[in-house]
């Protein structure tokens, strides 16, 4: 700490704009204790308030921006992208979605106070059109916030902060230590839980995108689920379900031999493969997740506008043989149905 307060002496807010540039950039380079180290300088007159908070401000609007464009170029691919490093990948685009369906805009308010939120909030905006002006004044508001609080924090608590930085001199090695150690468990465990997971759901049944197509021209259409958080746009004939609900529910009263496919917008399918074990377990054995989910049915959507076959077009005879992957899904249930890549 005692090498922030020499540093912010040296660089002053030219330091304040790189260290919040970068992390807000998305690299893991925290910013707050430097933003606390650059109030504590401020109450004690050796560091601007103005500068500071400007600094971090453009900072936070600089990078924001970068987000925003691309999320209003990529839109749910960046999402997916950014969710595919998060350690809860299985519920980071639909949490995202959620949370940005049910506060709006905002959520930028405190989004650069939640955890991973701040970058996925920004790309949320772009992605839904957000106009700029608007995304700018919300945004620049969230950053005034989060950078003023951090100000506040290092002036009220200056002295608190000068002992703790004696504190740090004596015994901060042993404490970096167990705070590194502990860090490291939790990660560990993070990462242990989402390897389970993934084994999980890895075995659900999948079908690919040609064979749903299939079904659908021969007229043995399958019920198709959407448990996307923003139904948008959804596959022709989709119903909007909650994945976290029970298949015991009014809505989920059809047969139990009927053939359901279930799709989402998240990587490996991971929610729709979380509904799909449900309804397996409920007792509908033809249930099985969509091989590559929204985002493939979009592309494939596009490539056929764009006059070009979609990848590994369907065969003739592709109706005849989805049939049989389905019930080989019913029979073997821990075992993924046959599936089709491209390349």
């Amino acid at each position: 700490m005692k090498d922030i307060y020499l540093l912010l002496h040296t660089y002053g807010p030219w330091l304040v704009f790189g260290n919040v540039l970068l992390e807000q950039a998305g690299l893991p380079i925290p910013a707050y204790p430097l933003l606390i180290a650059a109030g504590a300088l401020a109450a004690q007159g050796d560091l601007g308030w103005a500068a500071a908070l400007v600094a971090a401000v453009l900072a936070c609007l600089i990078a924001d921006a970068g987000w925003y464009a691309g999320g209003r170029r990529y839109g749910g691919g960046l999402l997916g992208l950014i969710c595919r490093v998060s350690l809860s990948r299985d519920s980071c685009i639909r949490q995202t979605q959620v949370r940005y369906t049910r506060v709006g805009p905002r959520v930028l308010l405190i989004a650069k106070f939640l955890p991973g939120a701040s970058a996925l909030s920004t790309v949320m905006a772009g992605h839904s059109r957000m106009p700029l002006r608007r995304f700018l004044m919300y945004d620049g508001a969230g950053a005034a916030i989060w950078a003023g609080s951090a100000l506040i924090i290092g002036a009220a608590f200056r002295d608190t902060l000068a002992r703790l930085l004696e504190f740090m001199g004596e015994y901060g090695g042993y404490g970096l230590m167990m705070l590194a150690g502990a860090l490291g468990l939790y990660l560990l465990w993070r990462l242990a839980r989402r390897r389970r997971t993934r084994n999980r759901y890895g075995r659900v049944p999948r079908i690919p995108l040609t064979q749903l197509h299939s079904l659908q021209s021969s007229g043995q259409a399958p019920v198709l689920l959407d448990v996307r958080a923003v139904p948008e746009d959804p596959l022709p004939g989709a119903i909007h379900v909650d994945p976290h609900g029970t298949p015991q529910a009014q809505q989920w009263q059809w047969p139990r031999d009927t053939h359901i496919v279930v799709y989402c917008a998240c990587p490996d399918e991971l929610t729709a493969a979380v509904l799909v074990d449900k309804l397996r377990r409920a007792g509908f054995r033809n249930a099985v997740a969509l091989l590559g989910g929204y985002d493939g049915w979009r592309a494939s959507r596009v490539q056929t506008s764009a006059g070009v076959a979609p990848c590994g077009g369907a065969a003739p005879d592709a109706a005849a043989a989805a049939l049989p992957v389905l019930a080989a899904a019913s029979a073997a249930p821990d075992r993924p149905a046959t599936s089709s890549k491209c390349g």
